[in-house]
Formats: structure tokens, sequence, C-alpha cells
């Protein structure tokens, strides 16, 4: 069999795309993602006159071409305040999750790579965080902080970077075993350039996966605060808080609480399944 010459060398990423783009399932998923993410960010273009504009004249009205989702008692669009409620849903999700790995990332890593007594003593301190449950935990945060978007984002910073030290520590104690760290240890390189260089990208694909499939938590977890009208303030709209606030109504006018729920189940489906089409295609394995 002739050998290409030019043939380009393979590489862990390149091969994840191609796998995860044979995906169908994940590549739908990432389209509903970015459309998510598009609705999020033109929230003031695609819906100009704003979540909390008020028609007294066309209060509680059923889905039509004019209001595809409806109004509510205040003669709100709900299709609008779904738009500008994918924008706090989806920062509670991305940017709790990001501040969770900024703090669990060097955690993890001290903790597997200084061994001993720090690890030990840093693990401890985990378990007596994982010892209250989160839900809890979050409620007693907020019920000291008070409700609104930054204690939430703080409640799930809080409660999401022990499950990324963890996840960080173990990969980190099996690969510190590998002879490319010893023989780096070996010939003096500096601690902080092993950890950086050799161990950091080889965890890179169980971060990235956890990241992903840690985002429809956070916004499961935020739609549940507000649903108990502890999370986003009013009339700042999120998926969760249009919950609440549509609930008493259900009966009589079941698309103001469909809608919204449903977004939450899509968004939480889309989520975990392109968290499952990367653990596949970062799978060197497969």
């Amino acid at each position: 069999m002739a050998l290409d010459l030019n043939s380009r060398p393979r590489n862990l990423w390149g091969d994840a795309a191609r796998r995860f783009s044979r995906n169908l399932l994940a590549m739908i998923s990432l389209a509903f993602v970015l459309l998510l993410v598009f609705l999020a960010l033109f929230a003031n273009v695609l819906a100009p006159e704003g979540y909390d504009y008020q028609q007294y004249d066309k209060t509680w009205l059923f889905p039509s071409l004019e209001h595809p989702m409806g109004t509510d008692p205040f003669g709100r669009d709900i299709l609008t305040r779904v738009i500008y409620g994918a924008r706090i849903s989806l920062a509670i999700g991305f940017i709790s999750n990001f501040i969770a790995l900024a703090i669990g990332l060097p955690y993890g890593a001290a903790a597997a790579w200084y061994g001993g007594a720090v690890d030990f003593v840093l693990i401890r301190i985990i378990e007596i965080i994982n010892s209250v449950p989160n839900l809890l935990l979050g409620i007693l945060i907020i019920s000291v902080l008070g409700p609104g978007f930054r204690n939430v984002l703080f409640v799930f910073a809080v409660t999401g970077w022990m499950g990324i030290a963890r996840l960080v520590r173990g990969q980190f104690l099996s690969l510190r075993e590998q002879d490319y760290v010893l023989a780096a240890t070996c010939i003096g390189v500096p601690n902080y350039r092993i950890i950086i260089r050799h161990l950091l990208p080889n965890t890179l694909s169980p971060i990235i996966v956890s990241v992903t499939l840690g985002i429809p938590g956070a916004i499961l977890g935020e739609s549940g605060l507000s649903f108990l009208g502890i999370g986003i303030n009013p009339p700042l709209p999120s998926w969760g808080r249009m919950l609440n606030d549509y609930l008493s109504a259900i009966q009589s006018h079941w698309y103001l609480a469909f809608f919204p729920g449903l977004m939450i189940a899509l968004a939480m489906y889309a989520f975990t399944l392109m968290g499952d089409g990367l653990q596949d295609a970062l799978d060197p394995t497969k």
C-alpha cells in the first residue's frame, strides 16, 4: 500500500471533531444550543420592546399569529419573555460553571500534585461541604444573601466546583505516575511547567465534558430556586421565574407555564446529548 506523504498527521482534537460530526443527535443538540445562545445574545434586537413591556388591552391572550406564545395577565408577550429568559438561564449555566472551573481546577491539581497532608486537608474540606445537600446549601446561602442574579451565580459556583476538583484530582493522580512526568521531574522541570504543559492538556477532555454536562444542571438548579421564589428577582425573567409567576393560572391558561417549562426541558435535553456526544468523541479508545 502506497504511503500518502501529503496526508496531515491525525490528532486527538481532529479525530474528536470528526467523530462528533458523525453523531446526528449531538449535532442537532449543538445546533439548538447555538440557537439558544443566539437568542440570548441578540434578545434586544429580536424583541426590542423589552421583557416588561405591558399592553393592558392585550391581556390573557392565547397563542396566535400576533403573539405565538400568548400574553400574560399584564399584557406582556410570552415569546419576548422566553427569549430574555434564555439570556438569564444560559448566563447562570455558563458563568457559574466557568467560575466553578476556575476554583476546582487549581484546587484539585494542588491536592493531587502535593499529596500527603495537603491532599488530606483539601479532600476533607470537600467532604464536609458535600455532607450538606446542594439544594439545602443553596437555600441557606440565598436566605442569608437574598435572591438575585449575582447571589444565584454564587450558589452554583460554591456547589459546583467540588465535582470538578475531584475529577481533576483523580486525573492528575493517574497521570503523575506516567514515565514522561517522572522523567520531567528527574531532570528538574519546575512543578508549574509539568502541570501546565503535561498534566493539564491530558485532563482537558474529561473537564470539557464535565463543564458541558454541568451547564444544564445549573439551569435546572436556577429554575428550581426561582420556582421556589428565591432565585431571580422579578420582573427579570428566567424560565424558572416564569414558571413560578404563572403556576397559579396553569389550569385556565396552560400556555403561560407550558412554554418556559418546554424551554427548560429542551435545553436540558440538548446539553445532555451534546455532552454525551463530546464524551464519545473525546474517548481515544473509540
